[in-house]
Parts: structure tokens; sequence; C-alpha cells
């Protein structure tokens, strides 16, 4: 196997301390609304019908001035390893953990929004040197998309799906993995649907909790448990998606609270986290505060919140931004959890994943299952991957 070339370079993020300073102090300073005037307080996920509760909001804030501890994030960063290079003009992040493993397979985790690397930290080391030996093991390799956490910032129009696809193949051949896996969720399975039907010749097989269909399928044939994942996708996208639409149409001027409030930065993705995660009444049922805020500071020190929403417009005004003839021919392994927000019946699925090798639902999770359920993640991507890779090319 080849080496990385020269044109990669390791790359060591350290925020002065007086960004975290000024960080703690917004915080210290924000001005609050009322609270919401949704009836009742009880437990439950009409406590979150208005948006962000005010109450879990004070929690949060509190914690991230007080308690929450930035330095040890970017020392699990600096652990993993991190690179960046310039492909197609623009400076691209990543993570790197090359397996001590001689049958070790490349295999790129591509996040999505409000998502970031952060994603991805707790299972990198697992992948790449499992402690069971019979388990596959991977080279893995964690982007940051364009306009997001230490990647550049695309100064003019043009980075959508198709180009970042692109920089994720010129990025493998650059650290010498000429071909390759490729697993993602939300915009990262987009990415990765374009990977495997752009670029069969690079890409061995995918792994995708995000799986599309081409439009205007009809209902006819499908369960009744396959007519409900339909009917809820269209419900999220006519009435839950009015971030998406704002972004996709007026990044810019969400863009200005994202990048100078702190609290409205975290209101913004914290909204995401509680109704996107297999929980009842709060997102912290299953994820752990500070790995939520790993996340948002990561987007609010690297000022991307303006940034990392124009993905939104740039590939087709929202994350349905697949060409509508794109079909993947690579062999697919597709997972979809249970809360989600978008749930593809496996009919419709086939329509554009023409070799599913491996389709599962599991019982528990929703739209951040490495986070959410990081074992059965692990797991559940070592095996998909497995399938794809047995699979006759």
């Amino acid at each position: 196997m080849s080496r990385p070339t020269g044109d990669v370079h390791a790359f060591a993020s350290h925020v002065a301390e007086a960004e975290l300073d000024d960080l703690r102090a917004r915080l210290a300073a924000a001005r609050l609304p009322e609270a919401e005037t949704v009836r009742g307080s009880a437990p439950g996920a009409r406590r979150w019908e208005q948006g962000v509760p005010l109450a879990d909001l004070v929690d949060v804030v509190h914690h991230w001035r007080t308690g929450y501890d930035w330095r040890s994030f970017e020392e699990r960063l600096h652990r993993i390893g991190q690179f960046r290079t310039v492909i197609d003009g623009l400076g691209i992040h990543f993570l790197h953990r090359r397996s001590k493993r001689a049958d070790a397979t490349p295999v790129i985790l591509t996040h999505g929004w409000p998502g970031s690397v952060a994603e991805f930290v707790d299972v990198v080391d697992e992948l790449a040197e499992p402690e069971d030996p019979a388990a596959p093991a991977f080279h893995v390799v964690v982007p940051s998309l364009p306009g997001f956490g230490y990647s550049d910032r695309p100064d003019a129009t043009g980075w959508g799906v198709e180009r970042i696809a692109a920089a994720w193949v010129e990025l493998m051949g650059r650290l010498g993995y000429p071909t390759f896996t490729a697993h993602g969720g939300d915009w990262g399975g987009v990415i990765t649907t374009v990977l495997g039907s752009r670029f069969p010749e690079h890409v061995l097989g995918i792994h995708s909790t995000l799986a599309q269909a081409p439009p205007g399928l009809t209902t006819d044939g499908l369960t009744a448990a396959e007519r409900r994942w339909a009917e809820e996708t269209r419900d999220f996208w006519s009435h839950r998606a009015a971030y998406a639409k704002q972004q996709a149409t007026r990044p810019q001027t969400i863009g200005y609270s994202l990048v100078d409030s702190p609290v409205g930065l975290l209101a913004w993705m914290l909204d995401k986290f509680a109704e996107w995660t297999d929980t009842e009444d709060s997102p912290f049922e299953t994820l752990s505060r500070d790995r939520v805020l790993d996340d948002v500071t990561l987007y609010w020190l690297t000022r991307t919140g303006a940034s990392a929403a124009r993905i939104y417009g740039e590939s087709h005004g929202g994350i349905n931004a697949l060409d509508p003839g794109l079909r993947v021919d690579v062999p697919t392994a597709i997972t979809v959890y249970p809360r989600d927000i978008e749930k593809c019946p496996r009919p419709w699925a086939q329509e554009r994943y023409r070799r599913i090798v491996r389709w599962r639902t599991p019982e528990a999770g929703g739209h951040f299952p490495s986070l959410e359920v990081p074992g059965y993640f692990v797991e559940d991507l070592r095996e998909g991957l497995a399938a794809v890779l047995a699979a006759p090319r």
C-alpha cells in the first residue's frame, strides 16, 4: 500500500484561551426569552412543541460555562490524528487512524448537519483496532465537510454533494487508498450514495443509515409498516423541516445568529439533537451533555454556523439532493434506525440501490447512532461492510 503524499500535512487544533474566555463571557451575558407557553410541564415530547424548553437550555448553558472541558476534546482529536490537505482549492481537515492490522480495509466516514467529526471520535479506535481479533479492522478516515469544523469555508458557490464526493476520492487516493469503503448518515449518507454511484472503480461498497429512493414512487405493494415509514417521512418534510428550508434559502441570515450568539447556536442545534434521537423527554437520555457540547463548541470556535448551513442550498435546495436518475450498483448495506427522520421502505430503496446485500432495522436508535448506540453502531457497521466486501464485484 502506498503512503500518504506530501500534500497531506499534520494538523494541530489548539484554540487560544482567550477564545474560551470569550465564550464563557458571552454565555454569562446571554439574554434569554421567557419560558415556552406549552401547557403543563410533565415529561414527554410535548414539552418541546415550541422548541427547546427554557429550563433545559439554562441547564446546558450553565454546564457549558462552568463544567465543560474543551481541552479534553481537543486532546481526543490529537490522539486519533488530525491532518489537512488542499483539494480543488479548498483546505480539507480530516481525522485519520491507520490500523495496525495487515488485513484492514480503508473506510471513509462522512458526517452531516448538525453533526461533525465529533460524531465518530468514540468509535474510531474500535473500528481500527477491534478487541476481537476475528472482527474486521479498518483504516478510518473522517473528513470535515467543506465549511464545517477545521475545513476551509468556501468563498464561492459550487461545493455540493457531487463535488464533495469527488474530493473524497482524491483524499483517499492521497492517503494511499485507491479503493475503499464508505459510510454516512444525513448529508454523509447522500455523499456516500454519490460515491457508490459515480465512482464504482474506487468504492468497494457502501453502508448508509440514510437510504433515499428516486422520486415519484407509489405506495402500492408496500406493507402497512412501510406505508407508515413513507407517511412519517412526508410529514417530516412537510411540517418539521423549517430549519432545512431556512438554511437552503437564507443561510446568510440565520448565519449571523449562529456565528454571533453561542446560545442561539446551541438552541438551533439542540432542538435537532432532541427531536431526532430515540428518546421520550430529552436528548440526554442517550447522549451526554459533553458529547453534544463537543459538537456545538466545534461549530462555535471555528465560526462555521453560516458556512455549514450553506450545504442545504448548494445541493439542490435541500437534503433530497440526489440526481433523480442516480443509481448505485456497488454492494450496499443499509440500516434504518427507528427514530430517524427519513425511513425509506426497502422496495423503494431497491429502485436506487440495486445491490442491497444487507438490510437491518434495529429496535433502538435515531439520527445519531454513533452517539446514541455506539456499541451497536460499531457492530452493525462492521457486519455491513463485511457483507459488501464479501459480495461479488
